[in-house]
Parts: C-alpha cells; sequence; structure tokens
C-alpha cells in the first residue's frame, strides 16, 4: 500500500522544491502560511483529515482577531488550498467537494491607497534636511519617475538594462519585458544613486548602490539581502514621512498605485496604465490589452510628473 503524505510533510516538500529552484519569495510566503496554520492547529505535523470546513472558518476567524489584513487571509488561505490540491492531485488525500468554498481568497482593493497629490508632492520634493532621507526620496522619485516601477525591480535592474536613456528589462515578479525611457529629472537622481563598485564574477552588475552585487541571484543570501534592503527602504520611508509631516502611510507600493491612480485621474486608458505597469494577468484589461509604443508611455509618464508639480503650484 502506498505510503501516503500528511499535510505538513507535503507543504515542507514543496518548501524545499521551491528553494531548489531559487523560488525563495515564494518559498517564504508558503512558509509563512503553514507556520501559522500549524501554530493555530496545535502540532508541526498537520494531517489532511484536520482541513475541514469548519477549521479553515475557526482558523479565518483567529486571523482576523489578530489583526490581519484581509489580503493576508487570503494569501494564508490560497497557500493551504494549493497544498491541499497537490495533496489531492498526488493520491495522498481525497478530494472534498468546496471545501474552500467559503474560505476567503480573494483580494481586498481598499487595502491599496494611492496618497493624497499634495502628500505625494511632499514626499518627492520637500527637503527632509538628511542625507540619508534625501537618498530615500531619490529611490522614491526614481519609482515615481520609472512609471511606478515596483522596489523589487529598481534594486535588481543591472547596468546593461539602460541604453540611450531607455531601461530594457524582465520584471522580477511576472518576468515581463519592460521597455521605459527615463526622463531627465529621473536620471539626475540615478546619477546620484549609481553603483560604483566594480562587478564580480558571475554576480549581477547592479544599476544602483541598493544590492550589493557580490552574490548570484539565485543564492539564497541575495533573496535575505534584497528582502532586508526592501524592510530598510520602507522603515526609511516612514520617517520621511513622518519629518514631512505627512498624515497618510507611505509604502513602497503606494508610489506605484499612485501612479497608476494619477494616470486614471487624467482620463488615461486602462489598457495602457496595465502595460506601463507591466501586470501580466488582469482579467478585466488583458483580453483588449493592444500594444503601445514607448513615446506613447513615455507622454503619459511626463504627465504624471507635470500634474504633481501643477496641482502645488496651482497652475
Amino acid at each position: 500500500m502506498k505510503n501516503k503524505k500528511g499535510f505538513s510533510r507535503c507543504a515542507n516538500d514543496y518548501i524545499g522544491r521551491l528553494r531548489e529552484e531559487g523560488r525563495y519569495s515564494t518559498a517564504h510566503v508558503y512558509q509563512s502560511a503553514i507556520f501559522s496554520f500549524s501554530k493555530f492547529c496545535g502540532t508541526c505535523n498537520v494531517s489532511f483529515r484536520q482541513i475541514t470546513r469548519e477549521c479553515l472558518r475557526l482558523y479565518e476567524e483567529h486571523l482576523c482577531e489578530r489583526g490581519l489584513k484581509p489580503n493576508t487571509v487570503s494569501t494564508y488561505m490560497r497557500m493551504i488550498r494549493s497544498i491541499y490540491n497537490r495533496g489531492v492531485k498526488a493520491g495522498n488525500t481525497p478530494y472534498v467537494f468546496a471545501l474552500f468554498h467559503e474560505a476567503y481568497t480573494g483580494i481586498d482593493v481598499r487595502q491599496k491607497k494611492a496618497l493624497p497629490l499634495f502628500e505625494l508632492y511632499r514626499l518627492l520634493y520637500e527637503d527632509p534636511q538628511s542625507e540619508r532621507l534625501r537618498r530615500t526620496q531619490d529611490i522614491a522619485s526614481l519609482m515615481f519617475q520609472l512609471c511606478g516601477m515596483p522596489f523589487v525591480d529598481l534594486a535588481h535592474l543591472e547596468k546593461s538594462a539602460l541604453e540611450n536613456n531607455v531601461l530594457r528589462y524582465k520584471r522580477v515578479k511576472t518576468k515581463t519585458i519592460m521597455c521605459v525611457e527615463v526622463l531627465d529629472s529621473a536620471m539626475e537622481k540615478m546619477n546620484r544613486l549609481w553603483n560604483t563598485r566594480e562587478p564580480q564574477p558571475n554576480c549581477p552588475d547592479y544599476l544602483f548602490d541598493i544590492l550589493r552585487g557580490d552574490k548570484s541571484r539565485k543564492d539564497e543570501r541575495a533573496y535575505r539581502e534584497y528582502q532586508s534592503a526592501l524592510r530598510k527602504f520602507n522603515n526609511d520611508l516612514k520617517e520621511l514621512a513622518r519629518v514631512l509631516h505627512l498624515k497618510s502611510p507611505v509604502t513602497s507600493y503606494a508610489l506605484r498605485h499612485s501612479w497608476a491612480t494619477i494616470a486614471k485621474y487624467r482620463g488615461v486608458s486602462i489598457e495602457m496604465i496595465s502595460e506601463a505597469l507591466g501586470h501580466k494577468s488582469i482579467k478585466t484589461t488583458q483580453t483588449y490589452l493592444k500594444g503601445f509604443g514607448l513615446k506613447e508611455q513615455t507622454e503619459v509618464n511626463k504627465g504624471n510628473l507635470s500634474y504633481i508639480k501643477n496641482s502645488h503650484s496651482g497652475k
């Protein structure tokens, strides 16, 4: 008779496979979800039999009572469902119809907040009177001026991506090929953040002085270094917001969402916004997504920047 694996064993096997493939970010998310669920169940060896509709309902209530945001709850539920489906496929547990039917696995768009226009202007242009926070401001400004580029892509840009004031690169998350023209105002900030380190053999030659570039991308230590850089940037953003007396919560994602929101307010089409952001699977736009030229995208980017400046000056 086939020796069937329990839920925890299946989860750990899959997390190990993700690490072997160099998918450390995904492995980290699964690890967090499984650790949380195992702690709730009171055992590090959760069986598939323990995963019932009632168990999932109580676990979801537990997460909400702990103050976790809806999108985090959804992520944990989807990770558990993924391992359950893998267990079913491997013959380790029978299929239970609609087991996750009542579990929350959606996306709460209310969590994604754009900054008010006047606060965004202050964040990008007011002097924080600190060299460290000016550097944070430069990074934030670059993310906005490069079509709402996420921090993970900015940090991992290599010097080979820049040619004739145009960045051509592959998004870290979706592997989408991106092409962004660098505005003159962005080039000034790029020069201040330029990486002057000598490139190391078999290591990326990063464009900016955010990551050291002394480890290969597939090295787990490189992932941990990036996570540390992201935490530092978000903490510095919070301090920058405090120094500039901003009331809205400021995170690396808020800059990206602000770029998209301003473009939407200016009447830019959802197709153009989706393409500029490098979205890969937005069902509401992907079915009729059409190609846009670099010139059109650059005009949208310039328009967003002018919109902020003009609104502040009262023009």
